[in-house]
């Protein structure tokens, strides 16, 4: 297994940096809506990557929770924080992918990683570390990844929706191209915009890594509807993202 090889100034390519830690099950219970159910694991999964959208690059953080719908385990997707305006509302509209607006440091200089995270001049997630060398392929490998798509009715009356909520399957396949293991540390640290922090605190670090996969395949499908009453309560978000909010910006303190 050999390090990839790109062209110069080349933007496809980059690696994800894949970071993983446990949080309380109770705590991702809290984020998922009705119809998406919590998994046997209480994982977090935070991918920080810059890829080309559709051919200009988009950095951007990913945070991710285990779950499962209808039996098959997952991810549930709680934000997409990326950089690029242009992929935020076409993204968010036509297929519920919960994307708004952040910026992103991300980068790598000799076997030093640095990742931050920063959104309404709060900066939420931090990570450094080094790289301490390669890891082994995976498998081909599949990944089912959950969001919603809903609309709101118009005027905003009460449970009333033009579009009412469904679950949104994504359906990846994969192959590894290289990987490094990173030997590094998070901070989370505290923002209203984005509460990582509060709502999905570390209990245990599991690992990070640079994974470099080969795309296979991805297909994204409208799966069942949600129970419209039971996820009003979820309705209301910060931003685009899926963490719970009021009128579009965080929770106010009463």
């Amino acid at each position: 297994m050999s390090a990839p090889q790109a062209a110069p100034g080349e933007i496809a390519g980059w690696p994800i940096l894949k970071i993983q830690y446990k949080t309380d099950a109770d705590k991702i219970a809290a984020l998922l809506p009705p119809g998406i159910e919590p998994s046997d694991t209480s994982n977090v999964h935070l991918n920080i990557y810059n890829v080309p959208v559709p051919d200009e690059p988009e950095k951007g953080v990913l945070i991710m929770v285990d779950a499962e719908y209808r039996g098959t385990k997952g991810l549930y997707s709680i934000g997409y924080g990326i950089d690029q305006e242009s992929a935020i509302m076409i993204s968010h509209d036509m297929n519920g992918q919960p994307k708004y607006p952040c910026e992103i440091e991300y980068y790598r200089m000799g076997d030093r990683v640095t990742a931050r995270c920063t959104h309404q001049g709060y900066t939420f997630i931090e990570f450094s570390g080094d790289v301490t060398g390669p890891d082994n392929d995976l498998p081909e490998y599949e990944e089912n990844e959950w969001w919603v798509k809903v609309s709101r009715a118009v005027g905003g009356a009460e449970k009333s929706y033009d579009f009412p909520p469904h679950a949104v399957r994504v359906r990846s396949s994969y192959a590894t191209t290289y990987r490094e293991n990173v030997d590094g540390a998070l901070r989370l640290l505290e923002s209203p915009w984005d509460p990582i922090h509060n709502l999905l605190p570390v209990r245990e670090y599991l690992s990070a890594q640079l994974d470099t996969p080969a795309w296979l395949g991805r297909e994204i499908t409208l799966e069942g509807a949600l129970d419209p009453d039971a996820f009003w309560p979820h309705i209301d978000t910060i931003g685009g993202s899926r963490w719970p909010g009021e009128q579009g910006g965080p929770i106010r303190s009463r």
